[in-house]
């Protein structure tokens, strides 16, 4: 298809996404990085981030928490440890976790609980703005 390029989102349980998509913004390790069809050849790790594509003028987003992102002229493969589409994150529960994770690095611990509470708290921050950026506009 001309003008476009082959998303597909795969996590370990299932393939989330295989989609012919205008453009594609992932969370690279080293900061985020665009793909436009005919994008030379690369490899990137991920961070957890929002992963945004556009089709037909329409962004849509979905988190991923961790992976690797293939990138090639015709086609993009993520390779996530886990990702979420926007609509299937609920809100509440998004908004939940943010404040229990807020509540459990108020309390500390030893270093180790700290590093993973604040990790929990980026995913939920994440999860949270995603779902309510939907909810929103009612792109996904």
């Amino acid at each position: 298809m001309a003008g476009k390029i082959l998303l597909e989102v795969v996590t370990p349980e299932k393939q989330l996404l295989s989609q012919q998509v205008d453009e594609v913004i992932a969370p690279g390790s080293e900061g985020e990085f665009g793909v436009l069809p005919g994008h030379c050849h690369f490899l990137s790790t991920l961070r957890i981030g929002e992963l945004r594509y556009r089709v037909n003028g329409h962004t849509h987003s979905m988190a991923v928490l961790w992976g690797f992102a293939e990138v090639t002229p015709t086609k993009v493969t993520v390779m996530a440890e886990i990702a979420e589409k926007a609509e299937d994150i609920d809100v509440d529960r998004a908004t939940a976790k943010v404040a229990e994770v807020e509540r459990r690095l108020q309390v500390g611990g030893l270093p180790s609980e700290v590093k993973e509470a604040e990790i929990s708290l980026e995913k939920a921050r994440l999860r949270k703005k995603i779902a309510e950026r939907s909810r929103k506009t009612g792109h996904a």
